[in-house]
C-alpha cells in the first residue's frame, strides 16, 4: 500500500526553504548571464524591457525611449575621466549631477554619476558609469525619458542593478567581428585579422599573433586591406583614370613604378588591377603593391595588398585567393 510521506513542520527543511526564499528575493529579478552586443567587449544584463539595439552598441526600449550605450576607451582614460568628470564641467554640457558614488564591479572599480538633462524635446534621467576594467576603460551611459506621471520601469535601483552586472570579455570572436562587415571572405589564405572597421573595412596580416616584429611594418609582413567604398565611375571608359587616381591615394609608399594596369573580371563583376613596385615611405625598403577594384551598383570594393619584394610571389598567390573569395552581403 502506498503511503504519503509527510514532512514535519518543525523539520530543518523549513529553515532551509526560508533561507532560499530570502536569497531569491535579494537577487535581481532578471538575474542572467551578461549579453555582449555584437562586436563589443563590454556587456551587461539589461533590465527587463530592453533588447540589444540594431543601430548602436548597447540596448534600448524603443517604446519607453530608454537606452544603454556601451563604449570602450583605452585604460589610461580612466584617470583622466575621474578628474575631468566633475559637476561643474558636466553642467556646462547641460548634465545636472545629483550624485556621484563609487561602485565595485566584478570587472573592476568605477563610479556612477547620476542626474538629469534636457533639450528642446524632452527631459531625461541620466546615469554615467566609468569603470577601470583591466586594459580598457568602460563608459556606460543610461538615458530614460522623464514622464508625467513618473514611470518607474527604469528606476534608480533598476539601473544600478543593471550597471552592477557590467562584464568584460578578453576578446571578440573573429566570426562576430566579421559579421559587422558588408561583405564576406570565404578564404583567408592563412592571413589573420589585424583590424576591422565595422561596416567598412577589414585589414588582414600574415604575422602570427605573437609576432615580435612590428606587424604594421610592410617590410616584414604582408598586409591586405579590403574596404567598401561608395561612388565610383558609372561608365566603363572612366575606370582606367579612376583606378589611377585611387592608386595614387595609397599612403605610406613612394617612388612608385607601375608594372601593370588592366581591366579584368573579379568573380562576376567588372574589376581593375594595378600592380607596382615601390618603396616603403619610412624605411626605403623595396615593396610590391597591388590594388584591385571591383565595381558594383552604387559603389565599389577596394583591395590593396602590400608585401616585401622577396616575399611577393607567394604573397601574391595568397592575396588573389582572398580577393576571389570576397562576396557582398
Amino acid at each position: 500500500m502506498n503511503r504519503a510521506i509527510k514532512i514535519p513542520s518543525n523539520s530543518g527543511c523549513a529553515g532551509l526553504g526560508t533561507i532560499l526564499a530570502l536569497v531569491l528575493l535579494a537577487m535581481p529579478a532578471w538575474a542572467a548571464e551578461p549579453i555582449f552586443p555584437t562586436g563589443s567587449r563590454l556587456g551587461l544584463v539589461p533590465p527587463p524591457g530592453m533588447v540589444q539595439s540594431r543601430t548602436f552598441e548597447g540596448f534600448e526600449d524603443v517604446d519607453k525611449k530608454a537606452a544603454i550605450l556601451l563604449a570602450a576607451l583605452p585604460a589610461a582614460a580612466y584617470d583622466q575621466l575621474d578628474k575631468s568628470l566633475v559637476p561643474e564641467a558636466l553642467q556646462k554640457q547641460g548634465f545636472e549631477i545629483n550624485k556621484r558614488e563609487p561602485i565595485e564591479l566584478g570587472a573592476g572599480k568605477g563610479f556612477i554619476l547620476s542626474g538629469g538633462q534636457a533639450d528642446d524635446k524632452a527631459r531625461y534621467r541620466k546615469w554615467l558609469l566609468i569603470a577601470a576594467t583591466g586594459d580598457i576603460t568602460a563608459v556606460v551611459t543610461v538615458q530614460t525619458t522623464v514622464t508625467d506621471p513618473p514611470d518607474q520601469t527604469y528606476s534608480d535601483s533598476v539601473v544600478h542593478d543593471a550597471l552592477a552586472t557590467l562584464a568584460v570579455r578578453a576578446s571578440v570572436p573573429d566570426a562576430e567581428r566579421l559579421s559587422l562587415l558588408p561583405f564576406t571572405v570565404g578564404d583567408m589564405a592563412g592571413f589573420r585579422i589585424d583590424d576591422i572597421i565595422p561596416g567598412g573595412a577589414l585589414m588582414l596580416v600574415d604575422a602570427p599573433p605573437d609576432q615580435s616584429k612590428d606587424a604594421s611594418d610592410p617590410t616584414h609582413v604582408t598586409h591586405f586591406l579590403i574596404a567598401v567604398m561608395s561612388g565610383g565611375p558609372t561608365e566603363a571608359a572612366d575606370r582606367d583614370n579612376f583606378a589611377r587616381v585611387t592608386f595614387g591615394q595609397i599612403g605610406g609608399i613612394k617612388d612608385v613604378h607601375i608594372q601593370d594596369a588592366e581591366r579584368l573580371r573579379i568573380g562576376s563583376q567588372a574589376g581593375y588591377e594595378t600592380l607596382a613596385k615601390a618603396k616603403e615611405a619610412r624605411t626605403d625598403a623595396d615593396i610590391m603593391v597591388v590594388q584591385w577594384l571591383r565595381f558594383g551598383s552604387g559603389g565599389f570594393i577596394q583591395m590593396i595588398g602590400i608585401a616585401p619584394v622577396d616575399m611577393w610571389p607567394a604573397a601574391f598567390t595568397r592575396l588573389r585567393a582572398v580577393r576571389d573569395s570576397v562576396d557582398s552581403k
